[in-house]
């Protein structure tokens, strides 16, 4: 009788076992998952980036979709003259798209085009220059707009023929005259500078809507280009006014270029005379 009653019960011990403080079954039956609870919390911690490096990382990042941005579909410019009156005024911010002409697209009639300067169209004192260290980072980048800029409507494309003025003082473009009342600046005539020009293909006749502050194709008909500014040499569409909020709006091409028909002239250069 003692003796049986002094032999193991089968499975006590196992039991005891089970149920131990350094069992880590017994410690996962108490307190489900937290040693994996802890252990991700701890990997965590050693996945985190110090403050300083992911503000490097985000910069970076920035940077990188700011020139992606800028490189392929719009990039913003300022209005640094009245040439364009009243349609673009001085200090307006503008966005100029890009999409529009790639591919097989580009510059219409009646677009406002922003370009590179063709050549000797503005003076050191105009084209803007990288003059701080932000600057010039952004020009490193190709954020800076260096070289100078010049933003004119579209008057005439390859092929089109130009001229100023039939009877009634208004621009023809392949024969067609065109109704500028829409864009040009209160009380400016189509132009003070009378002449006739061929636009090669490739090339565009452009001029501002403030006709007598604008120093456009016609001023330049003398110059090695004739005037006509490369399609190569255009960075954009202008389609809106972002600032200041009360000139906000949306670019649009006037109807008028609509009843343009196309030109057959094919010079080898630009070439016109004033007359």
């Amino acid at each position: 009788m003692t003796d049986h009653e002094d032999r193991p019960v089968p499975g006590r011990h196992r039991a005891d076992r089970a149920t131990t403080s350094s069992d880590p079954v017994g410690a996962d039956d108490r307190h489900p998952g937290s040693e994996h609870e802890e252990l991700e919390e701890g990997e965590d911690e050693r996945d985190h980036l110090p403050f300083w490096q992911e503000m490097v990382l985000l910069l970076v990042v920035a940077l990188i979709l700011a020139v992606g941005i800028k490189a392929l579909f719009m990039q913003a410019f300022y209005i640094p003259s009245g040439s364009m009156n009243d349609t673009l005024v001085f200090n307006d911010r503008i966005l100029v798209e890009k999409v529009s002409y790639w591919g097989d697209g580009s510059p219409q009639r009646g677009d406002i085009v922003v370009f590179a300067d063709p050549g000797g169209w503005l003076d050191e004192q105009q084209a803007p220059q990288a003059r701080n260290p932000l600057a010039k980072t952004l020009e490193a980048f190709g954020l800076f707009p260096t070289g100078g800029h010049l933003v004119k409507r579209v008057i005439g494309v390859g092929g089109d023929t130009v001229r100023c003025c039939d009877k009634l003082g208004r621009l023809r473009v392949n024969g067609t005259p065109l109704e500028e009342r829409d864009y040009l600046a209160p009380g400016a005539k189509p132009s003070l500078i009378t002449f006739k020009v061929e636009i090669p293909r490739g090339y565009l006749w452009v001029m501002g809507d403030n006709r007598g502050e604008s120093a456009d194709s016609r001023v330049h008909l003398g110059d090695p280009g004739g005037g006509c500014v490369p399609v190569d040499d255009v960075v954009g569409k202008v389609f809106s006014v972002v600032w200041p909020l009360t000139h906000a709006t949306i670019i649009h091409r006037p109807s008028t270029f609509e009843t343009v028909p196309g030109g057959d002239a094919d010079p080898d250069q630009c070439g016109g005379d004033a007359r």
